[in-house]
């Protein structure tokens, strides 16, 4: 019997070694080793490579020849164990036997019962790699909360976190690096044993169940604890997110003090008596009022620690990094301006802008290093993050602010569909203006200024007479060669600024697209769980008031996805509103310039 699988999602590859899936398409499997949740097989295409677990339903099929070996054969055999048959994940707790005391398995991925499954990558966010300007220096050389013993709080020895645990990636003790599933955290343990675990007091030995991939989003972003009861913490009032009934239903709580923040003067600097170079920022604050200076690595340092805290907020994509012409005057102001968006983003968000780590980072003198330390160390050994989060999140209360399952259901669902059309949308409209950009650098201004020098070439032919009544029309045509010539660099020099700046702002919506795949599967999750909860109360399995504590705790959860799906529409109009008036404008003005160019050119034959 060949092993296979069927695939539940569609998927696509983004790095080397990983293959492309499509939905219910059937894959020869490799191995049945799981690699830190990837799998190895050939998809229909007969292309091989990796793909996440979780996106395949593992079957069983007769087949003439044996799998083809696993490419992966050097990983630890200490660090995987094998995945267990589908009939043995499934089993009832009666016929299951009894724990052990060594580490589980990997269980297998749930079935298609979840509507959405765990992200691959977590969005374009990777931890730097030593390819930027990033995390090659020395501020980084104490211990943090990552490194210290029990931080995983996993029962993977064979695991150690990469940048702080916050970028969602994780080696293997033989270094051999692949990218997991998750917008940040850390993973979580293995499921408890079937009727074990806080499930919620059932009348009978019936519980809530616990999802079988402990590495999905729900789980490692605390939301499946949180839901189950299981978070506890005092929440200080400085640390409460709130969230009200507005005119578009569920919406943060308005920043009582807005600010903006802008970044300018992008400086080539050096340490180690100038060994090192690095380019910084010009951060000033208009609350504060102080400029302060910020490298990249800064940036990425906060976005990981952000992604982790906040589950159900979509943090706003870096611009991307660079491994090769860092100091470029081009690449610079291409990342100054992306960096531009990404600061407006933070500022306009109610719950971003107030984060002790943010304004850490927007406030703390870029010569006190020690306080940055301090800042920095304190963020990273913030006990409100995973389960503890959702304790800070504050919703309306009393009557008509109870949420109805079935219509959030019917919204996130609408919204789902809403973001899967934007993302091709803005994906083709990003290629679309990127080939229209091309032409015009290259294609529009050849062109342009072929039919120049031709007019000069005329021009050329015509001085030959040497006729006095002809000059005026030999220098009319020559002035028309130039105007068509300037017209050609008018075109070249148009895309920087009209569809340079559309395409830097797709690219910032595209990370929030990508994010959105995981908050909704948090929310996703949780309602899961109600609806578990509520059949085993008709069933008489489970007391009627921990259903209701189950419900309440998924409310929390459907008000915080609600507030940050209006707050995402609510910046979507405002940006593209603004974007596509300078767009227009630019345009205008720029097709202004070219009949300038072409009415001066006219005017020069007046007085032939």
């Amino acid at each position: 019997m060949a092993l296979r699988a069927r695939a539940l999602y569609d998927f696509r590859s983004e790095n080397p070694g990983e293959i492309s899936l499509r939905e219910h398409e059937v894959l020869s499997l490799c191995s049945e080793q799981d690699i830190e949740g990837w799998l190895e097989g050939v998809n229909s295409r007969g292309d091989r490579g990796l793909f996440p677990a979780s996106y395949v339903q593992v079957i069983r099929a007769p087949a003439a020849e044996p799998p083809p070996p696993a490419r992966y054969a050097n990983v630890p055999a200490g660090g995987f164990e094998p995945l267990p048959t589908p009939a043995a994940a499934f089993k009832p707790a009666a016929q299951q036997p009894p724990p052990a005391a060594a580490p589980e398995p990997f269980p297998l991925p749930p079935a298609a019962g979840f509507p959405f499954p765990p992200a691959p990558y977590g969005g374009s966010y990777q931890p730097s790699q030593g390819s930027d300007d990033d995390w090659d220096d020395d501020w980084d050389d104490s211990s943090t909360v990552a490194d210290e013993p029990g931080a995983l709080g996993s029962s993977y020895p064979d695991y150690e976190a990469a940048g702080g645990g916050a970028s969602g990636r994780y080696r293997m003790s033989t270094r051999s690096e692949l990218s997991l599933g998750s917008r940040g955290g850390h993973p979580a343990g293995h499921p408890h044993p079937p009727g074990g675990g806080g499930g919620g007091g059932a009348k009978s030995s019936a519980t809530v169940s616990r999802n079988l991939n402990r590495f999905s989003t729900f789980v490692k972003s605390g939301g499946e604890a949180f839901v189950l009861g299981e978070a506890s913490g005092f929440v200080k009032d400085g640390d409460k997110l709130c969230v009200v009934l507005g005119p578009r239903g569920p919406e943060w709580q308005e920043n009582p003090y807005p600010f903006q923040c802008s970044i300018e003067d992008p400086t080539k600097q050096t340490k180690f008596k100038g060994m090192k170079s690095y380019i910084a920022y010009k951060l000033v604050p208009s609350h504060t009022g102080q400029q302060v200076h910020r490298r990249y690595k800064h940036f990425d340092w906060l976005y990981g620690r952000l992604a982790e805290k906040f589950p159900v907020i979509s943090v706003p994509h870096l611009p991307e990094k660079q491994a090769t012409g860092r100091f470029e005057e081009d690449f610079i102001s291409k990342r100054r301006k992306g960096l531009a968006w990404w600061m407006d983003h933070m500022c306009s968000h109610p719950v971003l802008a107030q984060c002790d780590a943010f304004q850490h980072f927007l406030t703390c003198p870029s010569t006190d290093e020690k306080a940055w330390k301090q800042g920095k160390r304190k963020a990273e050994k913030d006990e409100m993050v995973g389960a503890n989060f959702f304790l800070t999140i504050s919703v309306p209360t009393g009557p008509g602010a109870s949420l109805d399952l079935q219509e959030v259901e019917s919204q996130v669902d609408g919204f789902k569909a809403f973001t899967k059309k934007m993302d091709e949308s803005a994906l083709q409209l990003n290629h679309t203006a990127n080939e229209f950009a091309r032409k015009q650098v290259t294609g529009f201004k050849k062109e342009y200024q072929k039919v120049g020098h031709s007019f000069k070439c005329l021009s050329q032919a015509f001085e030959l007479d040497q006729q006095a009544f002809s000059a005026g029309l030999n220098q009319a045509i020559a002035f028309t060669a130039e105007a068509y010539d300037a017209i050609g660099d008018l075109f070249a020099d148009q895309p920087r600024q009209d569809l340079d700046p559309v395409m830097d702002l797709l690219a910032l919506y595209q990370g929030h697209l990508a994010n959105f795949p995981d908050i909704i599967h948090v929310q996703k999750g949780a309602l899961t769980k109600v609806k578990e909860s509520k059949r085993h109360v008709e069933e008489g399995k489970m007391e009627l008031q921990k259903a209701e504590g189950i419900q309440e705790r998924c409310n929390i959860i459907s008000f915080a996805t609600l507030a940050e799906i209006n707050h995402f529409h609510k910046i979507r109009v405002r940006d593209f509103k603004s974007q596509m008036q300078h767009f227009l404008q630019q345009q205008i003005l720029f097709f202004q310039k070219v009949t300038q160019k072409l009415e001066e050119a006219l005017h020069k034959y007046d007085s032939v």
